[in-house]
């Protein structure tokens, strides 16, 4: 993935700018714009400011900000905007460990570290990869549209897993949960890509969840309660797990 190179001694340039708007939102946006500009022509004037507003809800529901991806091989970046309201340890999907025919290995069997990112309507739904390396598995999985807060979404809901390895052999797995209002997962990537941590392989429409499943032996750097930015955010470094406690204000 191309992008400028900045660094925590100073190096690069960083200015605010208004975030582009990804083309999956944009014909949804030019449908309740044209139908706004109808009512507005008709002077239907309680539809046209309903529908205006909702052009503004789309626009702002798939914005699509530029973001500053930490680069490092050991390191594990958030995939997803939102609230960390679980972490557990746990098996990981079969899909994502079992033998799927392709011959490419899937997680190992055994516990492993399981974190929960919870995204509202309000947060960037653009989810990206948390490692750099190749798609080895895209499994998508049809299911039911609880809440993606609950903890049995994670097997109940419509969902899909993703599976990445990295050069050095480690992989990563995470999956795209659907939500209450969420109908439908998008992704960008399938297997064989090769991917950069931070590039965008993907998106949920409306609330939604993304579970990462860490490697054995690492721990998150990262608390319940926080909130994360996709591309960021740095979930975890490769074999480090020291206890991290923190204290709400």
């Amino acid at each position: 993935m191309a992008g400028d190179i900045l660094d925590n001694r100073g190096r690069g340039e960083a200015a605010w700018g208004w975030p582009s708007v990804h083309p999956e939102g944009r014909k949804f946006a030019l449908i309740a714009g044209g139908l706004c500009a109808v009512c507005a022509f008709m002077a239907w004037e309680t539809l046209a400011w309903p529908l205006g507003a909702l052009v503004l809800g789309i626009l702002a529901f798939f914005r699509d900000p530029r973001r500053v991806t930490p680069l490092g091989e050991e390191l594990i970046v958030a995939p997803a905007d939102g609230l960390i309201t679980l972490i557990k340890q746990m098996e990981p999907p079969r899909e994502l460990v079992e033998d799927d025919g392709t011959g490419a290995p899937g997680l190992p069997a055994g516990m492993v570290t399981r974190i929960s990112i919870f995204m509202s309507v309000f947060d960037v739904h653009i989810n990206r990869a948390p490692v750099g390396g190749t798609v080895r598995r895209v499994v998508y999985i049809p299911g039911k549209f609880l809440n993606a807060d609950l903890d049995k979404a994670s097997e109940e809901n419509e969902r899909q897993h993703v599976l990445i390895e990295q050069s050095g052999g480690a992989a990563v797995g995470f999956t795209q949960i659907a939500g209450l209002v969420a109908r439908r997962i998008v992704p960008f990537v399938k297997p064989g890509d090769i991917v950069a941590g931070g590039q965008r392989v993907g998106l949920i429409r409306f609330g939604s969840r993304v579970d990462v499943y860490l490697p054995a032996g690492t721990e998150p750097k990262v608390l319940v309660g926080q909130r994360t930015i996709a591309g960021e955010t740095v979930l975890a470094e490769l074999g480090q797990a020291l206890l991290i406690e923190g204290a709400r204000q």
